[in-house]
């Protein structure tokens, strides 16, 4: 043993051991690359709890669940609530990481200096008391850094615009990213992410703070984990994993606690700090806690690029509504299908590179597999698009490919009283008839009125917000999947002068709207 500069005992580097078979054996488990890590928390990671004293870490089920998510991914970002051990996690996987792993460089960084000297001192702790056949021998032992024979070492430091300029990173491990500057946070990831681009990995944590931080932006990438064509993957669109866990999964919480901790605090910043909102004050159309409710399926049947959520029957009519695209990569072509009079959104179909010849292809082999499916011959079939501007190119793809040839019946809306316009098929979509059709979807959804089925549907109302006297999503997100259901929508409202199910069904809950709060927006008369 020696010395180190404050006093506390290290192992010396480069010096001969003799271990006994049982030391052996706890140290190949250690080294195991799969599974060492939690023999490693389980065994020899002692901490100090801030009642009890010294004990060994014994991981809560979500904390190993967080270590599992630091281990199998390379890039994670982290959403915990306060005091749920996640700095004890990560100082036990740091040490971990780098007492065996040879030659890795790992860079702690936190938003304030405290920070980063808290996180290093319970990697200190965690090392100190490892027995000497399982630490790693050390050439540098300070407040700030770690240096270990095998070439690998821990800096930590705050964060700032330069922090890690010019360093090869093995690891990144970013403790309460929140919480820095915004600023600071940008220039910081627009530095840092070049050198992570080599084969580095990355460890986000934080508690949310603003919905529009740096933090924000990745954890929301994260959580898109649809690809083109609307399935999901493991990763979000920036190649993270995101973990999420709960107050309620720490076993020495309850509702008394809860309300204690309301009494003290508060209930914004309980909310921010224990159930890890963004306290994003957006007008949703969807009410927040409705949507919050939702969570969708997962497909049923995956044909091409056409998700199904549930097996069809002859049973039930079947709305099919098409909004179109240009089909070069820009905005989706989205098609919804709708069963009648269940109200249940049973499938749906987008895409941003087919052309508008495809779009109608697509159509017509969601028609002609409704057909097939409920042996109707297209009798049970309602099927419409939009005919705002591409929609027009649509409706002469349309003609050349002869309705005909799609099966079920082509619904258009009738020319409305007082109206001078060429006759077009299809729907037209207007300010009023756009705010009118919102109306009608937020009651449907919030009454249970209409059943949604789609996550990447889910997803798009969450950022679908009212926005001057109408709704649309937010900035870089989509609404098209909402736009072809808005449509299928205004099909039902045509659909219900013919057929008696439908109109019993429909006006049934069109008697419901009266209960319900008006919408946040003024609504012309005139329509």
């Amino acid at each position: 043993m020696a010395k180190a500069l404050d006093g506390v005992l290290i192992k010396k580097a480069n010096r001969q051991e003799t271990y006994t078979e049982e030391q052996i054996a706890d140290l190949l488990k250690c080294m195991d690359p799969k599974t060492g890590y939690l023999y490693f928390a389980r065994k020899f990671a002692f901490i100090q709890h801030p009642v009890k004293g010294k004990l060994l870490f014994d991981p809560f089920e979500y904390q190993e669940r967080l270590l599992q998510s630091y281990h199998n991914f390379r890039f994670n970002v982290n959403m915990l609530p306060r005091q749920t051990g996640k700095t004890t996690c990560a100082a036990v996987y740091l040490i971990w990481y780098a007492m065996f792993s040879p030659d890795q460089t790992i860079l702690i960084a936190a938003h304030k200096y405290t920070g980063a000297q808290e996180i290093m001192q319970r990697i200190r702790y965690v090392y100190e008391l490892c027995p000497d056949h399982i630490r790693a021998g050390v050439t540098n032992y300070n407040k700030g850094s770690i240096e270990f024979e095998n070439g690998s070492r821990i800096v930590s430091a705050t964060t700032t615009g330069n922090t890690g300029r010019g360093m090869s990173i093995s690891l990144l491990y970013c403790d309460e990213f929140a919480f820095v500057q915004p600023n600071v946070a940008t220039d910081f990831w627009t530095s840092i992410s070049p050198t992570l681009a080599t084969g580095g990995r990355a460890i986000l944590t934080s508690t949310p703070n603003s919905d529009e931080d740096t933090f924000a932006q990745i954890w929301k990438q994260a959580e898109e984990k649809f690809d083109e064509y609307g399935n999901e993957q493991e990763l979000g669109i920036n190649g993270f994993h995101s973990f999420r866990s709960y107050w309620t999964e720490h076993p020495d919480r309850d509702e008394a606690w809860k309300q204690a901790e309301l009494g003290r605090i508060g209930e914004e910043r309980f909310r921010r700090e224990y159930d890890c909102e963004f306290l994003v004050f957006d007008e949703t159309l969807i009410n927040s806690i409705k949507l919050a409710s939702m969570e969708g399926v997962s497909p049923l049947i995956n044909m091409g690029q056409t998700r199904w959520f549930k097996k069809l029957s002859s049973k039930y009519s079947y709305a099919v509504a098409l909004d179109p695209s240009m089909g070069t990569g820009g905005d989706n072509a989205a098609i919804q299908i709708v069963e009648l009079p269940s109200y249940e959104q049973v499938g749906e179909w987008q895409h941003n590179q087919t052309a508008i010849p495809g779009q109608i292809r697509v159509l017509k082999d969601i028609c002609q597999y409704i057909s097939t499916e409920t042996k109707s011959g297209g009798t049970n079939i309602y099927w419409s698009v939009e005919n705002n501007g591409l929609g027009e190119a649509a409706l002469l793809v349309i003609n050349d490919f002869g309705e005909e040839n799609i099966p079920g019946l082509f619904i258009s809306e009738p020319i409305r009283k007082g109206h001078v316009r060429k006759f077009r098929k299809g729907f037209n979509t207007t300010h009023s008839s756009k705010i009118t059709t919102c109306a009608r979807l937020k009651t449907m959804v919030e009454n249970n009125q209409l059943i949604i089925r789609s996550k990447p549907l889910i997803s798009e109302l969450k950022n679908f917000v009212a926005t001057g006297s109408s709704y649309q999503s937010k900035s870089g997100q989509t609404d098209d999947l909402i736009s072809a259901l808005l449509l299928a929508l205004r099909m039902i409202t045509i659909m219900k002068d013919w057929d008696p199910v439908i109109y019993s069904s429909f006006n049934q809950m069109q008697s419901d709207e009266a209960y319900e709060l008006p919408m946040p927006i003024f609504v012309s008369s005139n329509y």
